[in-house]
């Protein structure tokens, strides 16, 4: 599709609280010249103090930007999604969905941020060319790496002489590196230790493999400029922080082949059929779903997903260190699930209400920090600290030293159902923290058959094939764009990522046990997500259920066991 920069006849789109150009032709008048000035994404109070003098030209200037401004508040005061601009570089509006494959939903961001696939700098563009150079070698999909690779990877075409030149590539394998290269990032994780375990202990083909289970529905650029965002474009540290990530995923947590794959149903099994710690650990997992300590539900102004956490339903000892952790993986990864481009963060409101020391737990809170930080780069949009009494103020100067300066500052404190407003819809905001919605959390659970579809293994595999199929044309094409730079590969590029997503959403049901919110309806056949179904749609035998949500918890529990014993 056609990629315009948001109203690039003016230097920033405006802001609730302040225009932009705006302020720009203040600064003209204060400093009595005509001189391009590019202001900083303050939205503070504007200076009044503007000089006697001034020239024809700059009244002239100050008067058309002026209306420029005006007529940008217009094209856009309506939209539910401030810009904030960023002072490099513009984001960018997606008018259709032919070039991006963006899929269109109803109340979807027309802002592309920028970073991201469809706005990118030329700069960005080839720090991510570099990474997919990097990546491909260490999963010996890079012609002439070294290590056993795809053989469809290999480019056809004759790469150009001035392609040829050495990359660098050895000093992103651990290898001398330039100056510009070296790593800037402080690993207080650990990720360097794992980088280098997951190259010592894994094949390239286990870690190609593992690469493609995470890339699930997403586009494979996003994924990788996630940490090339989080690293600030260092093409090393972001290498590191993806193959650390890599093997985290498949060797540490067994995120895909355990945490996903069991899921709810798998945890109710073990629960009343296992014994020991793996019995204790199911039950303290699905005790933590029953109860509704932490849950996916809604979206802010943004479209992004939020997840509520209810704090005083924590207390230390009561469930297993690796139930809770189990569960925060578990949940994080299905907020992922609900990511719909260009949103791909998501916000967390800690509801604080009610909240005393015996509610506070360093460990988990430890745990949480590492994931987002070391695991899920670039996720993470907001926290929202609700209702936090005195005490945890002392608390809060703790878990502040422990974040990163860029998460930290994307916590803001709310009292009131006013402040939460700022951010989500009063009308989305439950009542119980005096917004407007008629909502409360019921737990169903898994019901018997929900997951027959994973015993099917020839559908499986056939989806899978279909998928190896897509990923190797991607590879190949990716190799042929790193070496040329050739803009007329992107679009098959990105009709290459719109197949991947549409055939992860066919493999899904056999890869993955259905969640919560499966049976909710929130999310539907084919990656159609629906954050507030007002009908519940209950197993692939296409029921549907009026009231969804609203309905209490044993009759909803009852109509979707129906749904799925029709579908048996």
């Amino acid at each position: 599709m056609r990629i315009r920069p948001v109203a690039r006849t003016l230097l920033h789109v405006p802001h609730p609280r302040a225009c932009l150009t705006i302020r720009t032709s203040l600064h003209l008048l204060r400093t009595n010249s005509t001189k391009a000035y590019t202001p900083r994404p303050r939205f503070g109070p504007v200076s009044q103090n503007l000089p006697s003098s001034i020239s024809l030209t700059t009244l002239a200037a100050t008067f058309i930007l002026s209306l420029a401004g005006v007529a940008a508040w217009q094209t856009y005061s309506t939209s539910s999604t401030p810009l904030i601009p960023s002072e490099t570089q513009e984001s960018v509006t997606a008018e259709t969905d032919k070039t991006l494959c963006i899929q269109v939903y109803p109340g979807m961001p027309p802002q592309i941020p920028p970073g991201r696939p469809g706005n990118l700098t030329k700069d960005q563009e080839a720090k991510l060319r570099e990474l997919w150079e990097a990546i491909m070698s260490v999963c010996g999909t890079w012609p002439d790496s070294g290590r056993e690779s795809v053989e469809s990877a290999t480019p056809t075409s004759q790469e150009p002489e001035a392609a040829k030149k050495k990359r660098g590539l050895g000093r992103l394998l651990g290898g001398k590196k330039k100056e510009e290269e070296t790593s800037t990032a402080e690993d207080k994780h650990g990720l360097d230790k794992e980088y280098k375990e997951a190259l010592a202990s894994q094949s390239p083909q286990e870690l190609r493999d593992t690469m493609w289970s995470f890339t699930k529905a997403d586009d494979p650029d996003a994924m990788l400029l996630r940490f090339l965002r989080a690293r600030k474009w260092n093409v090393h540290d972001a290498l590191v922080m993806a193959i650390a990530t890599i093997h985290w995923r498949g060797k540490v947590v067994h995120l895909d082949d355990d945490i996903m794959r069991t899921g709810e149903g798998g945890a109710l099994e073990m629960s009343t059929t296992g014994s020991g710690v793996n019995k204790k650990n199911a039950e303290d997992f699905l005790a933590q779903l029953r109860m509704g300590k932490s849950f996916l539900h809604g979206e802010d102004k943004e479209g992004r997903p939020l997840c509520w956490v209810r704090v005083k339903l924590h207390r230390g000892g009561e469930q297993t260190e690796a139930a809770l952790e189990r569960y925060t993986v578990y949940t994080i990864e299905t907020a992922r699930l609900m990511l719909r481009p260009p949103v791909d963060t998501a916000v967390i409101v800690f509801d604080m209400s009610g909240f005393s020391m015996a509610n506070m737990d360093y460990t988990p809170v430890k745990f949480m920090i590492k994931v987002f930080e070391a695991n899920y780069p670039e996720s993470l949009g907001a926290v929202l600290v609700h209702s936090a009494p005195w005490v945890f103020q002392g608390v809060w100067s703790i878990i502040k030293g422990w974040l990163d300066p860029v998460v930290a500052s994307k916590v803001h404190f709310t009292k009131s159902a006013a402040d939460l407003a700022q951010f989500i819809d009063i009308k989305n905001v439950p009542k119980e923290l005096g917004g407007q919605e008629e909502w409360t959390y019921n737990y169903i659970e898994p019901a018997q058959g929900e997951n027959q579809r994973m015993h099917d293994t020839a559908s499986r595999t056939r989806f899978e094939q279909e998928r190896e199929t897509i990923v190797r044309e991607y590879e190949a094409v990716t190799v042929k764009w790193v070496k040329t730079g050739d803009e007329g590969l992107r679009g098959h590029r990105l009709q290459l990522a719109d197949k991947l997503r549409q055939n992860y959403w066919q493999l899904d049901p056999y890869v993955r046990a259905r969640s919560l919110y499966d049976r909710w309806g929130v999310i539907k056949g084919g990656g159609v997500i629906d954050f507030h179904p007002s009908a519940q749609q209950l197993g692939s035998g296409g029921r549907v259920v009026s009231g969804g949500l609203n309905r209490n918890s044993a009759e909803r529990r009852s109509l979707y066991h129906d749904a799925q014993e029709d579908v048996d």
